[in-house]
């Protein structure tokens, strides 16, 4: 999507090895007999020693060289690394659906200067957009993690969208001095999203409240079960590049078409040929944002 530069995925890649999590885990050698002796013996050598590296950027390490504890890191960071690249896709793609139908409503227009209180900029709920409702799990434990991110995405997507405001952005300079006792509907001189603000920047622009917010939305049974916290790795590692890419957005998505009109109360030709838009306001149609 525009705005997203920075490749998601490779970002996801990068981030999940950190976490430093390893297949199986907890694992201990053992150390005392019976143990001791019998595990080098339930093994080739070439079974000992053929386990290497899950991938060239693993996401789960193996814990030991042992082949079978090699295969199951790479199952596991295979299931995973899948998982978290369908999530960013789809994140990617409500988004995109999710900014054609938003539009700015209620917007004050004062002479060349537009005004909306925050929640002026209405669309509607993110986790509805096809590409959220139509990603169906096969497991059930799947279906869990998925209701987890978009929930948990959504909510703090709505929370940025539903407080930004528009502080009195000089959109309609040839409001300033209109030559008619009304004016007809203009649109807005282009600015960036960024400019437009939001008292909940921070629900999109810090990873670990995304993180949090998809945490909340797991299943409490999938949790008590995940003694590694592996659940939390996934949700971070989704979270990271978002966050990372959010003011990338905003600056790369166009306030546009917002259809401007009002009122020209001092009008009075002769004497008064021109005059500044006093109370004004603006056509409220989907397009409003566009990359």
């Amino acid at each position: 999507m525009p705005g997203y530069t920075l490749p998601l995925d490779k970002l996801a890649d990068v981030w999940f090895p950190t976490k430093n999590k390893k297949i199986p885990i907890n694992w201990q050698q053992p150390m005392a007999s019976p143990g001791r002796d019998h595990f080098p013996k339930a093994f080739t050598i070439a079974e000992m020693v053929g386990g290497g590296p899950s991938s060239p950027r693993p996401y789960y390490f193996n814990a030991t060289p042992n082949k079978y504890h090699g295969d199951a890191a790479k199952d596991v960071s295979k299931w995973h690394q899948e998982f978290i690249h369908k999530a960013l896709n789809n994140i990617k793609g409500a988004i995109d659906s999710w900014r054609a139908k938003a539009k700015l409503k209620d917007l004050k227009v004062m002479s060349v200067c537009a005004i909306g209180a925050p929640g002026c900029l209405d669309a509607p709920d993110i986790k509805n957009e096809p590409s959220f409702s139509s990603w169906q799990g096969k497991e059930d434990n799947e279906k869990k993690y998925i209701k987890a991110v978009v929930t948990g995405f959504s909510k703090k997507w709505m929370e940025w969208a539903g407080k930004v405001m528009v502080p009195g952005l000089p959109w309609y300079p040839a409001f300033a001095a209109f030559p008619l006792a009304s004016a007809p509907p203009m649109p807005n001189i282009p600015m960036p999203l960024i400019t437009c603000p939001s008292a909940m920047m921070a629900s999109l622009a810090v990873f670990a409240q995304i993180k949090d917010a998809m945490v909340k939305e797991l299943d409490g049974g999938v949790k008590d079960k995940d003694k590694d916290k592996q659940h939390e790795a996934i949700f971070e590692t989704i979270a990271f590049p978002l966050a990372t890419n959010f003011l990338l957005w905003l600056v790369s998505q166009q306030i546009m078409n917002c259809l401007g009109k009002g009122p020209v109360p001092p009008y009075a030709p002769p004497y008064v040929p021109v005059g500044p838009v006093v109370g004004g306001d603006n056509i409220a149609a989907p397009g409003h944002i566009a990359a």
